[in-house]
């Protein structure tokens, strides 16, 4: 089967490719005739950055000028790692309750922290993307909006606010999302 193109979805800290709106939205993206890849990463034991970047390896050879990126919460950060490392220019990245550094919350903190206690190379990322969307919550209990505030800054991209999304996870309801997917087929 030929397909449209490969979208990998990238799930956060204590997170798996079957929980929220990762399932839907791969039967979604499927049926439109997309390649879906969702790694599943150790979480939280064993999480790395390190860790995260030996079981993306293997997909690395996937990656090219038609891929999409959807990441969500601490899933962006790794993109934006992997977007440092490659050399070509991604068709798009759509982050979802996505953060740059600490959250001020203990647990998520030290998991999180070597994906995100470092500088980013901005300039070599935003070239490697033709188009970042970034969507996130007024109400979400573990990433600030005032991080994807940051996030979109250095971007320069759309930040979609939802109202009472929370941290658009299954505690809140959101095992569909109808509006990324809609943004990820006008790619």
């Amino acid at each position: 089967m030929v397909y449209v193109a490969t979208v990998f979805m990238i799930h956060g800290s204590f997170g798996n490719p079957d929980e929220n709106w990762f399932p839907w939205l791969k039967n979604q993206l499927i049926t439109a005739g997309f390649e879906v890849i969702i790694p599943s990463f150790p979480t939280p034991d064993g999480q790395s950055l390190k860790a995260w970047r030996y079981i993306f390896l293997e997909f690395e050879n996937k990656i090219n000028s038609e891929t999409i990126f959807v990441g969500h919460s601490l899933g962006p950060a790794f993109i934006l790692d992997i977007l440092e490392k490659i050399d070509v220019k991604v068709k798009a990245c759509f982050f979802v309750s996505g953060f740059l550094g600490f959250l001020e919350n203990s647990e998520f903190d030290e998991v999180n922290k070597t994906f995100i206690e470092r500088e980013f190379d901005w300039e070599k990322i935003t070239s490697n993307c033709e188009n970042f969307l970034m969507y996130h919550s007024d109400n979400d209990p573990y990433v600030p909006l005032k991080k994807a505030e940051e996030l979109k800054k250095k971007l320069k991209c759309e930040l979609k606010i939802i109202s009472g999304a929370g941290h658009f996870n299954e505690a809140t309801g959101c095992l569909e999302f109808p509006m990324l997917f809609k943004e990820i087929i006008k790619e």
